[in-house]
C-alpha cells in the first residue's frame, strides 16, 4: 500500500505547528482554528519535535529531571552559602559602625 502525498501543503502544516509550539494553542484550540482532525495535527507536532516525540508533549525524561534537581540543588547551596556571608558581614559593618558612632 504506498501512501499518497500530503494532501496539505508544507507551509500549513508549519503554521499549524507554531500555533501549537511558539503560540501555545493547544491540540483542540488549534485543530479547531484551522480545521484539521486533532490527531494529524498531534502527528505533525510530533514529528516536528524530533526524536523524543513518542513522548508526552511537554514532558521530560527522568534523567532529565534529575540533571536538572541535581543542579538547582548546587546553586541552592551556593546561594545559601552567599547569604550566610552576606549575614554576618552585615551584622560586622553594623558593629563597626556602632563602635564608630561612640568614640
Amino acid at each position: 500500500m504506498t501512501r499518497k502525498t500530503p494532501p496539505y501543503p508544507k507551509e500549513f502544516r508549519a503554521e499549524a505547528i507554531r500555533l501549537i509550539l511558539e503560540q501555545g494553542l493547544t491540540l483542540r484550540e488549534a485543530s479547531e482554528r484551522i480545521a484539521v482532525a486533532k490527531g494529524t495535527l498531534a502527528g505533525w507536532v510530533a514529528n516536528a519535535r524530533g526524536p523524543n516525540a513518542q513522548r508526552a508533549l511537554g514532558s521530560r525524561s527522568v534523567t532529565e529531571l534529575e540533571n536538572e534537581v541535581s543542579g538547582l540543588r548546587k546553586e541552592l547551596a551556593r546561594t545559601r552559602m552567599e547569604r550566610d556571608i552576606l549575614k554576618k558581614a552585615a551584622a560586622y559593618f553594623a558593629k563597626e559602625s556602632l563602635q564608630g558612632t561612640r568614640s
